[in-house]
């Protein structure tokens, strides 16, 4: 007689891989090239499955996920990285998502995303900058058009039953000009 076969540990990092429930926008994910696209630490590869788990019901994964998503996208609160426009309308999505339970804190840097100057300040000291293959400049100026394309969703943000998030909304509104 065979033994059964039992289940041995899996050797996979689970934390990278793309998520599979949460918010229905979630699953537009892999229409975008992630491993093409750049964050602060190098590929963005990993971006889907942090917004996975900032769509989880865990409070301190969704936060320790959101952390090290603002690291990759908007390092410092105000470097963007290319793979920043491509991330920002899953944080509207997320930010608009009664589930969530970091919204605030998505809405917060989506304004620090909007108010991101850094590589057009650098650029107007150092126009060479400009002049670079990956032109951080262009990445900016795309994260901060990303945000205002959603801007819809401050009115509805704004009417939020958590006073957190419409303070926030209202701090997005303003460096948006809304």
């Amino acid at each position: 007689m065979c033994p059964a076969p039992t289940q041995q540990p899996s050797t996979q990092r689970t934390e990278l891989r793309p998520p599979t429930a949460g918010p229905a926008v979630l699953r537009g994910l892999d229409r975008i090239p992630w491993a093409e696209i750049q964050d602060s630490s190098g590929s963005a590869a990993a971006v889907p499955a942090l917004l996975g788990r900032v769509a989880g019901d865990d409070p301190e994964a969704a936060l320790a996920a959101l952390a090290e998503l603002r690291g990759r996208v908007c390092q410092y609160g105000f470097v963007v990285e290319q793979a920043t426009a491509a991330t920002v309308p899953f944080l509207w999505e997320l930010a608009q998502h009664p589930g969530v339970t970091c919204r605030a804190q998505i809405i917060r840097l989506l304004k620090n995303i909007a108010d991101a100057r850094q590589w057009e300040s650098t650029a107007a000291v150092y126009p060479k900058l400009l002049n670079h293959r990956e032109n951080p400049v262009v990445w900016e100026r795309a994260a901060r058009q990303a945000v205002r394309a959603r801007r819809a969703a401050l009115e509805r943000l704004m009417a939020d039953d958590d006073t957190e998030v419409t303070r926030v909304t209202s701090e997005l509104a303003r460096v948006i000009g809304e």
